[in-house]
């Protein structure tokens, strides 16, 4: 068979980018076929397109929708590396940044003004985020301009505003009721709080974990010594706020686990030091989903975050990341909240993916019916 896609970069991931028709042609159900285009299971995915990291073993779906006021819908695949398995229990901010560029790309929105607005719903939690893409002099410049932390090349620049987005999975920004929670785990207490907007994630205190706050460049290799235990804490939160009903069961996408530290000294650039574990390990950026999260903590009277933060400075929250620090809004639109952060987005490949041996017409069923 042969698959029409799209090879896109969005924030400081990587992603193949299908049309939900063009996979209809396909024949397996997409737990089975993604995998399969991917190479997994597999380490080095030296079969398939995967690129044998979590960032880089992702596809996005897209599909347009009648009417509601929406342009565009997409499904987010976290894909498996060494499991043949797709996780479809989360959204990932990064790659929600191509789907408002390859909207105005295929001509399925037309420019208007200099930023075009996408509205666009994904269906893995609901959410809708609008969509924000930089269209100079009504179109998208042959060259993209616009830079970003943990990218060293240019590309267009797409503002992502998550609308209202406090429980979009779990039904409650706080799934526990509480602020904060002490989850046992290695044989010690952890205080965490438990945080769902954008995605469900964990927060987990560095001085918890022995980590210095001054030295955020020692951070990585601290946090891979005590991945074991951050990961039992972070299958423990997931039956806490309602996602698994045993630790043993937790999906490996969500909940998300972050490190928060208070910066060094009085820094004006960072209210807030965070390293995020992807897929079991430290992230070389951060999720932007979780980044939703973290701002709306920081917003949230007792939690781990506010306790770093303490009052809101401002409509802006500065995260630093391995990969620089990462600034993200709120802002009101008609009475409704919108949390956001600014990405980068280009093209890298049109292309045709080619897999033999698959026939029949299951992926239909399966997309028309839990992935979109």
């Amino acid at each position: 068979m042969r698959f029409e896609a799209e090879w896109m970069r969005g924030g400081t991931s990587k992603c193949w980018v299908f049309e939900a028709e063009h996979l209809q042609e396909g024949g397996a159900g997409l737990d089975e076929l993604l995998p399969r285009l991917f190479g997994s299971p597999d380490s080095r995915q030296i079969d398939g397109v995967g690129g044998a990291t979590s960032t880089t073993s992702k596809a996005v779906i897209l599909h347009r929708p009648a009417g509601d006021g929406v342009d565009i819908e997409f499904t987010f695949a976290q894909v498996g590396i060494e499991e043949a398995a797709v996780d479809w229990g989360s959204n990932c901010g990064n790659y929600s940044a191509v789907v408002g560029l390859y909207a105005i790309e295929k001509g399925w929105v037309v420019p208007d003004g200099d930023m075009t607005r996408v509205v666009t719903r994904n269906t893995n939690t609901g959410q809708i985020i609008v969509q924000r893409v930089a269209t100079p002099d009504g179109s998208l410049p042959e060259v993209p301009a616009a830079n970003m932390p943990g990218v060293p090349f240019p590309g267009h620049l797409v503002g992502l505003g998550f609308h209202d987005p406090a429980g979009k999975t779990t039904g409650a920004l706080l799934p526990t009721g509480a602020a904060v929670d002490t989850i046992s785990a290695g044989g010690k207490n952890w205080t965490v709080s438990m945080v769902d907007a954008g995605a469900p994630v964990v927060m987990v205190r560095a001085g918890e974990l022995g980590l210095d706050p001054a030295r955020f460049d020692s951070w990585t290799s601290g946090v891979e010594q005590q991945l074991d235990v951050l990961e039992q804490v972070r299958r423990q939160a997931a039956v806490r706020m309602g996602l698994a009903s045993t630790a043993a069961g937790a999906a490996r996408a969500i909940p998300k686990l972050a490190v928060v530290g208070a910066p060094a000294g009085t820094d004006p650039a960072c209210d807030v030091n965070v390293m995020m574990l992807s897929m079991g390990k430290p992230h070389p950026a951060l999720a932007i989903t979780g980044s939703i999260a973290l701002t709306l903590a920081a917003r949230t009277p007792g939690t781990v975050l506010h306790a770093i933060t303490g009052a809101p400075r401002g409509a802006t929250l500065h995260l630093r990341t391995p990969a620089g620090v990462i600034e993200t809004w709120t802002e009101e639109l008609d009475g409704s909240l919108l949390v956001g952060v600014d990405r980068t987005a280009r093209t890298i490949a049109t292309t045709i993916i080619h897999l033999p041996g698959v026939s029949g017409s299951a992926a239909a069923a399966s997309l028309a019916g839990a992935t979109l």
